[in-house]
């Protein structure tokens, strides 16, 4: 599901060591969010535990600063409320307030030449409605957990769950922040806008064409998997993370003959990155990656082995009053695709693809917000992955799809959002005029999509 929430990380070590032991919680983001401007959605639940606005942990949602990185990291525990806790044995720490918030998204969609037998100009009330439960459980474990309808097939499942323990130590003089999440979809615990689970565009029309192929760590996991990865931020500079994934798939028990995309045994997942903060200026570089060998379907025989190996940074400069964040990455992923060619859904074993995404932000005020991104995924040709066919097939068998998107974003409240944004195909499924072998351009997919986002 594409809605997308964020937090994380400041990156001095002083900082983690005071606000580990509760120090000046409320007057540390207070000056924050003046120094770096403010924002727009931390969601409600997180906003009543700590009783600070949103621009504390945004810019604007779902770019987090500095101290919402540090608020995740944490575990969704900081607050500024009187917790309810057991004086005699000191077991009980609870926060006051109920940790239950709701979002819904309206949107309209209109394609450049509408999709053969459908309609177009298409309108969505809800495209997704969620409930959320977040915020602090006890004194060291938080969560964030939604539940989302979506309009589009009408149906109501588990979204993102991050649930997470967080602590706090000092090695001699070096401050380390550590700790575990459980949850369900790989980078969902990442702590950059960079990553798939949280990377621009956060919110996209759910009936608009989208190109053929994606990594694996590009969502095919999401909701469908459970892992469970360690962390830690030493002395404010080094990150890594490490854990493994076990399919969950929804609707059914333990995986079975009928099951698609089974991952054979555990994958691994790691993350790397360093981190660095100047006066005005923010700095992160790192990687990240994901291992799994993949039953296409059923539990036995030939499996699909897919290496996915990320490259990301973040770049964060205040402007006069305003801030500008820049983002980029770049994933590769390897290909031995045995399972595939056996069932004969793959004519090549070997192969790979690559996506790079890089986008800017702007965010000159509370109210508006400017983002352009560029985005292109390439790959190694093959006849039955990328077969010909209207719309979503390749001419040439060929997963090559390229192009940009901008978007315009009015905050009229915190937590209201009317948004604009243009998505335009430069190459769509291999090629630029009649990609699928039906007469159809990739232009013909550039899509218009507006969308009203309220949080409360």
């Amino acid at each position: 599901m594409r809605t997308r929430f964020v937090f994380t990380v400041v990156g001095l070590s002083l900082a983690f060591s005071a606000v580990a032991r509760g120090d000046g919680l409320a007057d540390r983001a207070r000056v924050y969010a003046s120094s770096y401007g403010t924002s727009r959605s931390l969601i409600p639940p997180y906003s009543r535990q700590t009783g600070l606005a949103c621009s504390a942990c945004h810019y604007q949602f779902l770019s987090l600063t500095p101290f919402g990185r540090e608020f995740k990291q944490n575990g969704y525990t900081m607050t500024a409320q009187k917790p309810i806790e057991d004086a005699k044995n000191g077991k009980l720490s609870l926060s006051p307030f109920a940790g239950l918030g709701t979002m819904v998204q309206a949107s309209y969609t209109g394609v450049s030449k509408a999709v053969p037998g459908t309609q177009n100009h298409s309108v969505a009330f809800p495209q997704q409605l969620s409930v959320f439960l977040a915020g602090k459980i006890t004194s060291k474990v938080g969560i964030f957990s939604q539940v989302t309808y979506s309009g589009a097939d009408g149906s109501v499942g588990i979204d993102n769950i991050d649930l997470r323990y967080a602590n706090q130590t000092d090695l001699g003089s070096t401050a380390l922040t550590y700790g575990f999440t459980l949850n369900n979809n790989p980078t969902i615990s990442d702590l950059w806008n960079t990553t798939p689970a949280w990377g621009f565009p956060y919110a996209a029309s759910d009936v608009a064409p989208t190109g053929a192929a994606a990594t694996l760590i590009d969502g095919a996991l999401a909701q469908d998997a459970l892992g469970l990865t360690g962390y830690a931020l030493v002395g404010g500079t080094v990150y890594g993370e490490f854990g493994v994934y076990r399919s969950a798939h929804q609707g059914q028990g333990a995986a079975d003959s009928s099951s698609v995309n089974t991952i054979d045994g555990a994958a691994p997942y790691w993350r790397l990155s360093l981190q660095k903060k100047w006066d005005k200026t923010y700095l992160m570089v790192g990687t990240y990656g994901l291992h799994a060998a993949l039953f296409p379907t059923g539990i036995a025989g030939s499996t699909d082995k897919l290496t996915d190996v990320g490259v990301d940074a973040q770049w964060e400069q205040q402007v006069g009053s305003g801030n500008l964040v820049a983002r980029g990455t770049y994933i590769h992923e390897s290909r031995t695709l045995d399972g595939s060619v056996a069932a004969g859904a793959a004519a090549s074993a070997s192969g790979n693809l690559s996506t790079e995404r890089i986008n800017a932000s702007y965010y000159p005020n509370q109210v508006v917000g400017l983002t352009l991104g560029l985005f292109q995924t390439t790959g190694s040709q093959d006849a039955l992955l990328y077969a010909p066919g209207p719309v979503t097939g390749s001419q040439l068998n060929d997963p090559k799809t390229s192009g940009f998107v901008g978007e315009v974003d009015f905050n009229a409240w915190q937590n209201t959002r009317l948004g604009l944004q243009y998505t335009a195909y430069g190459n769509f499924n291999g090629a630029n005029n009649n990609y699928d072998g039906a007469g159809r351009n990739a232009s013909d997919n550039n899509t218009l999509y507006l969308l009203v986002w309220v949080v409360f």
